[in-house]
Order: structure tokens, then sequence, then C-alpha cells
């Protein structure tokens, strides 16, 4: 997570370092993403069938040998390829540390602060990223700044493998699965046919082929889904077993998920860009003025992880106005000559309302599902979370891109505009999603999930 974020800062930067277009340095992010998103289930299935210790391990070595790589490259096609293949390795790791919660932690309430935990990991190292990425933009040693971004994660890497090795225990599937060669190729065909000509169709202008590559993607989704109900009907193992879309809360709750990233990582791309571009901000001070944010989001999370069991999803709901009120106010008071006082009051805001959603995402799309499905769910969780993220960079980005040429100032308000569209869509998952209440009971005989009677938090079987 620290990874993807970094970059937002750095990225004047690496656009002057290696001379980009702004459609190629969006795709420095997005590019990561796509990578990212497109082999999570896989990562997933993975770590099933062959040990989640295994399969992070020797994601974690590639991630840090592509890290090494992309700090290296001369020319944005390097830096893009790179980076794709960066995220590619990262699938592998990222479904093994949400599968491991879910198999540990049997207990729900002990679950429930684990996600709540890892929500907040998650959020924080977006900001850690936003600092570091500042603070190595303006440090210049033996090689350019940008460059250290991603070095800094060679001693990191080489101590998690270390720790990887010592310290996790193994874990995997009772039940072997096989990969879904087929699978995986029109599901990574799809979401490549979706985000690339969202990037470079704004870029060349919006001809007809990126249009057209836009609806062939629709296709190739429907092709997706239609293959895997075959091979399940068959008896076969698909990528995705789709009766986990049988579960109410899980699709509320990837709704949410999705609304929610998209709004995050586009909100954190624009206000880095505008804040160095638009308002004069170095980048390093642009990375601390992450810091204040940061730390309310640390303890409106530790808050809201108390204030949930009493008062179920009306904390969430509250956060998303408060992310609403902040997006607003900074879409309007945000221009040349503001106080940087007033600038990181209104980020504050950002960063409590963000505090009380974002850590709870996760439990709430998850919390129902069972266990032996560990893999699969976080799979489709994270792929849902990492295609949100480049489609809110794809899309607001490419908005808040587009309307540069007519000042910075013009192109965040219509960037802003698009991440309060993001917010109301958040809260009307939120309306839709039911109260919260322990209850105990069997998975239903005719859902398909075969499980042993599980303690879980709502009734998500209310439509049969």
């Amino acid at each position: 997570m620290i990874d993807v974020f970094i970059i937002n800062i750095g990225i004047p930067t690496i656009k002057k370092g290696l001379q980009t277009t702004d459609a190629q340095i969006q795709l420095v992010i997005s590019g990561y993403l796509l990578g990212y998103a497109a082999f999570l289930i896989t990562g997933g299935r993975a770590g099933d069938q062959y040990g989640r210790k295994r399969v992070f391990f020797w994601g974690m070595f590639a991630f840090t040998l592509a890290s090494c790589f992309c700090g290296l490259s001369t020319s944005a096609l390097q830096l893009n390829v790179t980076r794709f293949f960066q995220g590619l390795s990262a699938s592998f790791m990222v479904p093994q540390t949400i599968a491991f919660i879910q198999v540990l932690f049997t207990d729900p309430k002990e679950r429930a602060k684990a996600f709540g935990l890892f929500g907040i990991t998650l959020g924080t190292a977006a900001v850690i990223g936003q600092v570091l990425g500042g603070y190595l933009s303006d440090t210049h040693w033996a090689i350019e700044g940008w460059r250290l971004m991603f070095f800094i994660n060679l001693p990191i890497g080489l101590l998690t493998l270390w720790a990887t090795h010592a310290y996790v225990t193994e874990t995997r599937s009772p039940q072997g699965s096989t990969f879904d060669y087929m699978g995986i190729g029109i599901l990574t065909a799809a979401l490549f046919c979706l985000i690339y000509p969202l990037i470079q169709g704004r870029e060349a202008g919006w001809p007809l082929w990126s249009f057209a590559i836009l609806a062939l993607s629709l296709g190739i989704f429907a092709l997706f889904i239609r293959d895997q109900k075959k091979k399940l009907a068959k008896g076969e193992s698909p990528l995705i077993d789709v009766r986990l879309f049988a579960i109410k809360d899980f699709n509320i709750g990837l709704g949410a998920v999705l609304f929610h990233f998209m709004l995050h990582t586009a909100y954190l791309l624009l206000s880095a860009v505008y804040l160095q571009n638009g308002l004069g901000v170095s980048a390093l001070h642009c990375g601390l003025y992450f810091v204040f944010p940061g730390i309310l989001f640390i303890l409106s999370s530790l808050v809201a992880s108390k204030l949930i069991v009493r008062f179920g999803k009306r904390v969430l709901q509250f956060g998303v106005v408060l992310l609403a009120i902040a997006f607003y106010l900074q879409m309007q008071l945000w221009k040349p000559g503001i106080r940087p006082g007033l600038i990181i009051g209104l980020m504050g805001i950002w960063g409590l309302g963000n505090g009380l959603v974002l850590p709870s995402l996760l439990n709430l799309a998850l919390k129902n599902v069972p266990t032996q499905y560990a893999g699969a769910a976080a799979g489709i969780y994270s792929t849902f979370q990492q295609t949100a993220s480049a489609l809110g960079v794809s899309i607001i980005g490419g908005i808040f891109f587009y309307y540069a040429q007519y000042g910075w100032q013009t192109a965040y308000r219509a960037g802003v505009l698009g991440l309060l569209v993001c917010t109301a869509l958040v809260g009307v998952m939120l309306y839709f999603l039911p109260e919260g209440k322990t209850t105990t009971q069997p998975q239903p005989q005719n859902a398909g999930l075969v499980a042993e009677p599980t303690t879980i938090e709502d009734p998500f079987w209310s439509a049969e």
C-alpha cells in the first residue's frame, strides 16, 4: 500500500525526470494497479493450493526484485512495464494476508478486531506513502530522488523475507484447487480493455478505438462470468466461485468498497498534484501536510472500532458525511494564497471521515463468508479494491488532467465533483446495508456453499 501512494507526491518529479506525458504518468500508478488487480484472484487461489506462507514469500521476493528494476528505468515505457510486474507480484502477497485473518481468527469478534487493524494499516500506509514520497522527491544523493522511492523497497523486502521465513506459520486450504488458466486470461483481458482506453483515450482525444475497446471490455466481462458458471456447473475449479455473490452483505460491501477506493486513491493523487502545481507547495511540505490527517485517521479508526458495536452502520454513514463536507470545502477554499493551517484543517476533516469508513469496509464485505472460501473471497475483495483504485486514477484522474488545460484550480474543482459523486454512492451502499446483529445460524441447504454451522453477524439469506 505504501508503494501505491508513495508515487503520488513524486509524480511531478518523475514526469520531469523521464519527460513523460500526463497519460504515461497516470500509467505509472494505474499500470501498477492493473497488474495488481488482474491477478489478485489468481494469487488467492495459489495460496489455497500451494500454501499461503510459500506464495507470500515468493511474491515478496518478486516484488522486491521488480522494485529495483523500477528504480533503474531510463524511460517511461521501461518504468510502466516494470511497474506492471511489480503490481503483478504484489497480487500474490495481499490475498494471503487477508486469508490468514479469515483462517486464524475464527471468533467473529476477534476477526472483526483483526480486520479493523488491517484496515487501519491500509489507511496509515497510504499516508506514510505520501509523506515518504515528499521526502524522497526532495532528496538527492548519488541518484535522482524519485528512484529512491523504489530502491527503499530493497532493505524492507529483505527484512520481510527473513521475518516471513522465521515467524509465519504455513496454512493452506484442506481441499486443493487447480488453476483456471483460461479464466485468468479472460479476466486480465477484460480489466486491460477497461482501464487502458480510459487513460490513453483522453490523451489521444477520445478516438473511436477507445470507445470500441471499452465496449469490448463489457463483452469480455460477460464472457468471463459465463465461463465461470459453466465450469462450476461441470464440477471444475473456476477462478471465481460465483456462489459467493449470493451473499447479500458481500455484494453490498463490494459496492461500497468499489466507490470508496475510487475516491480514496483519486483524492490522494489529485491533492498531491494540486498542492504542488496549483498552490506552489514543495514536494517535502506536500508530504508533511498528510501527517496530521494521518494521525486523525488512526485515532478515528480506533474509536470507530468501538462505536460500531453500539451504533452499527451509522458510524460509517457519519464518516461519509464528513468526507462530503471535507471535499466540498476544499473545492471552495483551496485557492492560491490559502493559509497552510486551513489546508491542514480541511485535510484533517478528510482524515477523520476516512478513519470511520475505510477500516470497516473489509470486515463488512467478508464477515459472512465461510472460512474455506477465505482465499477466493479475499481475492475477489482485493480485486475490487485495486480495480476501484485503478478506475479512480483513470476516470477521476482523467477528468482532473483534462481540465488542467484550463487551469489547475478548474481541474481540481472538476476532480472533486467526481469525488463527491463517489461519496454519495458509498452512502447509498451503506443505506442498503442491513444493521449488524450477532446471530448464530447454519449455512442454508440450498446455498451451494457447503460449510459447518458457524457464528455470523447477519442473516444474509433473507431473500431465500
